[in-house]
């Protein structure tokens, strides 16, 4: 506490107070309570200042505060019942710097950057199976030179990847590689074709997941695509509750598949090379259970097309590169283990179940998917066969969870670039990036729906953007070792070199084969994207530009309040309270009335003169009924009567006390509101009036 002789400042206290013994109070903005007390002597006054803390906030610095849990309670009923229900879905707040308690562990990452990746060996080998069955039985056994090329270009891509993590550390997804090595237009490229990825594979994985369900329980099959919205649903709930959170819960299921499919094979292996399964020979092939007949010879563009359906293995390689900030310290290196990890166990597996579904003879039908049929064959359909099927189905519903990892952190750092809506940098309570995971969610349940679920429309729509991604990530990490030539740079662009050539070989492979079956809406997509991206990023421009200070004038410069109007129905408290605030604003001051009975707006007059408040009255008649158009047409006059100069418009709003209320009114002020909002030189102010 201090004493101090009252001076005579432009700082005024903010709504002073005189209470009982005497004195005023005011808070003022440095949060401090002062007091003006007389003193002893006649004419006499001193100031008492004494330091406060606002309710809700704590101090941490001079002039700043941090709000406190309490400051971020929601008020009203409404609110507090929703934050709890908020509570329950997605957990308590998380203070930012909680951030780095929110890393992963390898064993956690594995789970979150590469179920995607994993998963896909439910339904790969089977889609390589679906293109060579329409040249008859006799040509599956193509499955396994076409399985050994995906495994030699995953490691390619694998080693490639490795280069990348090394090489930025902070994240070194396609559109950041390709847009500091390449330039704007091939990282926005890169981006939008990832973002497309992104939202096949959450359709995709989950629509396969839906099928292991429907294969093991085909009673369920007509529901497929409400169990997949139901799946997708799960998704975002758990995702918003945050990276950490999403890969304990998604951990255990992703192990067990990963054991899961291990067992397949090596019960199948050893049991085929004891004997007990189709002869001794791994590599020699059952008669199928089921011929079917040639309906298209065999060439090199079905084999093509084979490989190209059978790359959708890959898909969700990049995740890791794209996630390093998530992992715990040191970052790099345990990136760089998860993604060897994560190719090797994908390796083994996609060519586990390509190996033993030759051996079987398996032929893909619509009712049972080729895992299915293995794990009937290897398991006799015991309960290792329904762990497998329940498995299989969580694992792809959860493979969906590396796109929301990686589709809201690319949102956010394009958003970050001005190419996106900043709304995708926003953190949630749980410092996911909420936005995000909800227009992800929006864009896959719109797929479901169009494509019902169907993994086989969907197929041909997928692995497009992700090679195109891989082919450019890698370009730009050829160009940024040739750049900085720093150790072993040589060895460094050799690598990543040939992952280009690989990558952009199978793109256009991929392109080719699949354009008449749906790949051709990706392709157009892309542009169209990168066109989008261009007009967000010259609106931030422009708008930047304008609201630009090339320095900041000392003192501000002055601007006047003009015309004040005030939008009046009648004279009530509501009114009373706007007209007097108006008046603190401006002498230049009306009221405008509109109206279609003028009667009654001539008896509001007389009213309104015997009131005598010194605020005059403006009726404006509306023949057509129309309130808000002759209000806007007024305000235009005002404009063109002093052109530039600021009109202030202040409504009266009575605020019910309930938000059914509302529904009760004509809603007037809000429809004023929005429709000022876009008129240059117009202020809206709103002096609610809360009732009881």
């Amino acid at each position: 506490m201090s004493r101090e002789p009252p001076q005579s400042t432009d700082e005024q206290p903010s709504e002073p107070r005189r209470d009982g013994a005497g004195f005023h109070t005011a808070f003022r903005p440095n949060f401090e309570l002062r007091e003006v007390r007389r003193g002893q002597r006649p004419g006499s006054r001193y100031v008492r200042v004494m330091k406060v803390n606002p309710k809700g906030f704590r101090p941490v610095a001079p002039g700043v505060l941090e709000a406190t849990p309490e400051a971020h309670a929601p008020r009203g009923n409404v609110g507090r019942r929703m934050a709890a229900v908020r509570r329950v879905l997605v957990g308590q707040p998380l203070a930012t710097a909680a951030q780095a308690h929110e890393r992963l562990t390898k064993v956690k990452a594995l789970a979150v950057f590469s179920s995607d990746a994993l998963s896909s060996v439910a339904y790969a080998t089977e889609e390589i199976l679906l293109v060579l069955v329409v040249a008859g039985t006799g040509v599956l056994s193509g499955v396994l030179p076409i399985s050994l090329a995906i495994v030699f270009l995953l490691a390619v891509v694998m080693i490639s990847y490795r280069q990348t993590i090394h090489a930025y550390p902070n994240g070194g997804g396609s559109y950041i590689v390709a847009k500091d090595n390449l330039g704007i237009v091939p990282g926005l490229v890169a981006g939008g074709a990832l973002m497309i990825d992104y939202v096949l594979t959450v359709a995709v994985s989950i629509s396969s997941g839906v099928a292991a369900i429907t294969s093991a329980a085909q009673s369920l099959h007509p529901y497929a695509l409400e169990l997949a919205l139901a799946a997708l649903l799960f998704m975002v709930v758990v995702n918003l509750r945050g990276v950490r959170e999403s890969g304990t819960i998604f951990a255990a299921p992703t192990y067990v598949f990963i054991a899961s499919v291990m067992l397949l094979i090596i019960v199948g292996v050893v049991r085929v090379v004891l004997g007990g399964l189709s002869g001794h020979n791994l590599l020699s092939s059952a008669p199928p259970e089921q011929v079917v007949h040639a309906t298209q010879s065999i060439g090199i563009f079905l084999v093509l097309r084979a490989f190209a359906s059978g790359c959708t293995a890959m898909t969700g390689v990049e995740a890791i590169s794209n996630g390093v900030p998530a992992f715990k310290p040191p970052e790099s290196d345990n990136a760089a283990k998860t993604l060897t990890t994560m190719a090797i166990t994908l390796g083994i597996m996609f060519l586990g179940i390509g190996v033993l579904s030759h051996h079987f003879g398996l032929v893909p039908n619509n009712n049972e998917t080729i895992l299915s049929q293995l794990g009937h064959r290897v398991f006799i359909g015991g309960a290792l066969y329904y762990i497998l099927q329940a498995s299989t189905f969580l694992i792809l519903v959860l493979a969906a969870n590396t796109s929301f990892a990686d589709f809201p952190r690319l949102s956010s750092i394009m958003a970050r670039d001005n190419f996106l809506p900043h709304q995708f940098t926003f953190r949630g309570d749980r410092l996911a990036f909420t936005n995000g995971i909800i227009v992800l969610a929006m864009l896959a349940a719109v797929l479901l729906v169009v494509f019902n679920a169907s993994t086989d429309r969907l197929i041909p729509l997928y692995a497009v953007g992700v090679f195109v991604a891989f082919t450019l990530s890698q370009s730009g990490m050829v160009r940024h070792w040739w750049r900085l030539r720093g150790h072993n740079w040589r060895r460094s662009m050799t690598i990543n070199t040939t992952g280009a050539i690989l990558s952009g070989i199978v793109a256009i492979i991929i392109a080719a084969t699949k354009f008449l079956l749906g790949a051709w809406v990706v392709v157009l997509l892309v542009p169209c994207l990168v066109g989008l991206f261009y007009g967000i990023y010259c609106h931030y421009r422009g708008v930047a530009e304008q609201l630009q200070v090339p320095e900041i004038p000392k003192p501000l410069p002055e601007q006047r309040i003009g015309t004040v109007i005030v939008p009046i129905a009648g004279i009530n408290r509501a009114v009373i309270r706007t007209l007097a605030y108006a008046r603190a604003l401006s002498e230049d001051v009306t009221a405008v009335h509109v109206t279609d009975d003028l009667s009654g707006a001539e008896a509001l007059r007389g009213e309104w003169e015997r009131w005598n408040n010194g605020v005059p009255l403006l009726i404006l008649e509306t023949p057509y009924r129309s309130f808000l158009s002759p209000f806007l047409t007024y305000i235009d006059a005002l404009d063109a009567r002093s052109p530039g100069s600021l009109v202030t418009v202040v409504l009266p709003e009575a605020v019910s006390a309930h938000w059914w209320q509302n529904l009760l009114h004509n809603q007037t002020a809000l429809r004023l509101k929005l429709a000022l909002l876009s008129r240059p030189n117009t202020v809206v102010t709103d002096v609610p009036y809360h009732l009881r």
